[in-house]
């Protein structure tokens, strides 16, 4: 479809992936800040874990922006994506401990109502976020974007894990619920380490960088 796309409304296509890419990283600070303070408020390994998900997705983006500052940037290529590979699965191990000492009975989780706000907010806008990159992605012809919207849809999951494992101790006192949606958590987080250390990192800067001024690459 990117054959029949004319300059003009390419240009329109960039703009609207800058929009989306720069509401995506504002939002994900937002939502770490929220999900982490929360989190803790609520001794919730799930919550601290969705949090520190978005920290990681964050610094993911700056890493990639401090890569394309450098003189060589491909010089730097594989340490930054090692890097956050190990963020992840660096992630993945805590939680997974905090959720498995959390079912032997150590320590008590919590209500967190201010978590389930922030939980159900991403459900209901990631979704709507990705759908729209994924069209914008398909109208420029680029793999890149619709890979980027990829990652939104993951995040989507994550929020619906969470949230059901927090309406649960809500309204059934399952405690235990929390740490089965910690230990989802950390299994996606595992996931995006195990495809970050294999090279297949995509991030909101990643995507700009790709598409900026071509068409999307073949990936």
């Amino acid at each position: 479809m990117s054959a029949v796309v004319g300059p003009e409304r390419r240009a329109v296509l960039h703009r609207r992936v800058r929009l989306i890419v720069a509401f995506t990283i504002t939002y994900n600070v937002i939502e770490a800040v929220v999900a982490i303070a929360a989190g803790s408020m609520a001794s919730s390994a799930a919550l601290i874990g969705f949090g520190l998900d978005s920290v990681i997705e964050v610094a993911s983006a700056a890493a990639v922006a401090w890569q394309f500052t450098r003189r060589d940037p491909q010089r730097w290529e594989k340490v930054t994506v090692k890097a956050i590979a190990i963020a992840f699965f660096a992630l993945a191990a805590w939680v997974s401990v905090e959720a498995i000492r959390s079912l032997a009975g150590v320590g008590e989780v919590d209500h967190s109502p201010l978590g389930i706000v922030i939980a159900t907010a991403s459900l209901l806008i990631m979704p709507a976020l990705a759908q729209w990159e994924i069209r914008t992605g398909r109208e420029l012809g680029s793999r890149s974007v619709q890979a980027d919207a990829k990652q939104l849809l993951l995040c989507s999951y994550l929020s619906g894990t969470v949230l059901i494992g927090l309406l649960a101790n809500l309204v059934f006192g399952w405690q235990w619920a929390d740490s089965v949606a910690a230990l989802v958590v950390a299994a996606l987080a595992a996931r995006e380490g195990l495809e970050a250390w294999g090279g297949e990192l995509e991030t909101p800067l990643g995507v700009l960088q790709n598409f900026d001024g071509e068409p999307g690459p073949e990936r």
